[in-house]
């Protein structure tokens, strides 16, 4: 969900700078979606083995940048989509506190919350889905989500389809620019526009930023990286 900015003027008066956080890989030194199923093979919502499996070949695809995000999402929500919406709270809650806050790195939180100290805006820009990111998102205490947004049917029950531009790849420019867009405002509006990416995937918003910050980042994007002299954060590498 891409939470509201709210009026223009408060928006450009109050920040100069522009911090975007990617998650998975940034932010926590974890994949959100794995560590999810995994926490729902624990609780017997999928065949643990059977999963893993089909999990492994995303993640392979992933690193290599040819991810079928459509399809990942199809396999991703399966375990949990159709099962009552109260079901779905209280698994995803339990989830946050016993599996994502305790992975926090604390140099993750200080980076955060020296960027909201300085007034700068901050924002989280991530492939993982919303479900998932709005409460992680919460748990940073940053307001605004662009995440994956779920198809969901007449009912509200999610669909297993993305709706609109996924923020991955490519999609993650197309988000970030339309979500200022309905300020009025774009990227050089700003003084500053930082990036904190871990992969290849990130390339596309790295390459458009003021800023870009390749965080414990994979072999490749650490080549490209050192090639074009961006700044290289380790202090969150588990």
């Amino acid at each position: 969900m891409d939470m509201p900015l709210g009026d223009r003027r408060h928006f450009s008066e109050d920040h100069r700078h522009l911090a975007l956080f990617d998650l998975d890989g940034t932010l926590l030194p974890l994949d959100t979606n794995q560590a999810f199923g995994e926490f729902l093979a624990r609780r017997g919502w999928v065949d643990a083995l059977a999963w893993q499996a089909r999990n492994a070949a995303f993640l392979e695809d992933h690193h290599l940048g040819r991810l079928d995000l459509h399809h990942f999402i199809d396999f991703c929500t399966a375990p949990w989509r159709d099962r009552a919406e109260r079901e779905q709270l209280e698994v995803r809650a339990a989830f946050v506190a016993e599996v994502i806050v305790p992975a926090i790195p604390a140099a993750a939180r200080r980076l955060v919350a020296q960027h909201q100290a300085a007034g700068d805006l901050v924002a989280l820009v991530t492939g993982t889905n919303e479900f998932l990111a709005a409460p992680i998102a919460q748990a940073f205490g940053i307001d605004h989500v662009l995440a994956v947004q779920l198809e969901r049917a007449a009912a509200g029950r999610v669909t297993g389809r993305i709706l609109g531009i996924p923020s991955f790849h490519a999609g993650k420019v197309d988000r970030v620019q339309a979500w200022l867009a309905e300020q009025a405002l774009q990227l050089d509006a700003f003084a500053s526009v930082s990036f904190y990416g871990d992969s290849v995937n990130d390339l596309p918003l790295l390459d458009v930023v003021s800023r870009p910050v390749a965080v414990c980042p994979s072999d490749a994007l650490r080549q490209v990286a050192q090639a074009k002299g961006w700044a290289i954060i380790e202090s969150f590498c588990a």
